[in-house]
Parts: C-alpha cells; sequence; structure tokens
C-alpha cells in the first residue's frame, strides 16, 4: 500500500497550484492597460498559454493518479470526513479540466487564436460568436473563482489534519528533507 505521493506527483500538485494562481491573477494585468494596448493582448496570450499548460499537467496528474494510486487516508478518519475528501478532490479535479476546457471555447468564440506559446496553434472548429462567448466568459470566470474557494478549503483542512489532528496528511503532500525521510509531525 502506498503510504506517500510520489515525487513527481507531489511536484505536479505544486506547479498546478502555482499556476492555477498564476493564472488567475494574470488576469488583474489588463486592467493596468487600457483597452486596445496591446499588452492587453500578451496578457490573454500568455494568460491561454499557461492554461493549456495548465490542462496538459492536469491530464498528467490524473494519469499518473489512476496508475500510481494515491496513500491510503489515515484510519482514524470518520466516514463522513472521508466523504467530504473525496468530494472536495472530485470537485477539484472537475473544476481543474472544465475551466480550461471552457476557456477554449471562449477562445474560438471570442475569434481569438489558440496557441500555446506561439509554438503551435489550435484552429478553431466553431464560428465567432462573441454573444455566447460573453456568457461562455462567465462561466469560465464562475468556475475560476469556484476553484479558489476550494483550493482554499482543501488547505484549510491540509493544514487542520497537520497542526490539529496531527495524523500525516498533509506530510504525504510535502518533500522529504532527505531520500527516503518523510517530514514528520513534530516538525
Amino acid at each position: 500500500m502506498t503510504t506517500t505521493y510520489s515525487a513527481t506527483q507531489k511536484a505536479l500538485h505544486w506547479l498546478i497550484a502555482l499556476l492555477i494562481v498564476g493564472v488567475y491573477l494574470l488576469t488583474f494585468g489588463e486592467d493596468f492597460y487600457e483597452r486596445g494596448h496591446p499588452m492587453r493582448a500578451t496578457i490573454w496570450w500568455l494568460h491561454i498559454s499557461f492554461g493549456l499548460g495548465l490542462l496538459a499537467l492536469v491530464l498528467a496528474r490524473i494519469m499518473l493518479r489512476l496508475t500510481r494510486g494515491t496513500p491510503a487516508l489515515p484510519p482514524e478518519m470518520t466516514p463522513a470526513e472521508r466523504g467530504a475528501s473525496h468530494l472536495v478532490h472530485f470537485g477539484l479535479y472537475a473544476l481543474m479540466l472544465a475551466i480550461p476546457l471552457v476557456g477554449v471555447v471562449l477562445t474560438w468564440l471570442r475569434g481569438d487564436t489558440l496557441t500555446f506559446f506561439g509554438l503551435f496553434t489550435i484552429p478553431s472548429p466553431v464560428e465567432t460568436d462573441r454573444t455566447l462567448g460573453r456568457s461562455v466568459k462567465e462561466i469560465h470566470e464562475l468556475g475560476a473563482n469556484l476553484i479558489l474557494a476550494l483550493a482554499a478549503l482543501h488547505a484549510a483542512a491540509a493544514l487542520w489534519h497537520h497542526f490539529i489532528r496531527r495524523d500525516g496528511v498533509l506530510a504525504r503532500m510535502l518533500p522529504a528533507r532527505h531520500r527516503g525521510e518523510q517530514p514528520g509531525l513534530a516538525d
């Protein structure tokens, strides 16, 4: 039975968390520039590119989770706590997939170029429809706000497990200090 996440799972977890926050914060950068300023287009180009990268990392993480599995939850967790944990994780994964996919559709509906840092472009299979795009944008923004709220709940629960319950839940996702050494609860 697995007792800790692999180094790759840990790296993907923290990289994805940073990307989610970074992509979200990047959207506020356009407020510093007037409409029509070329920097606004650059900000959205970066947002789209990082969003596509995020989607690829999430897919890799899901495949790794399916093939490697996850460490068992502590036996002292109640069935309600286990259910809540599974529900939050399901919600996070669903949103990590849905938000970038909705973003892809939004990009196409707006008539923007869907490109990954200019390395390749994914052509749109749909006609530009800015009216529908506005509705899709609201869904995209709602998803972004929901994932931040759910991630905050996830982080609060991990900290509660670490500092109050002291049951090793958070330690399973923290990097080890030395090869083979798992951070202890006394840390």
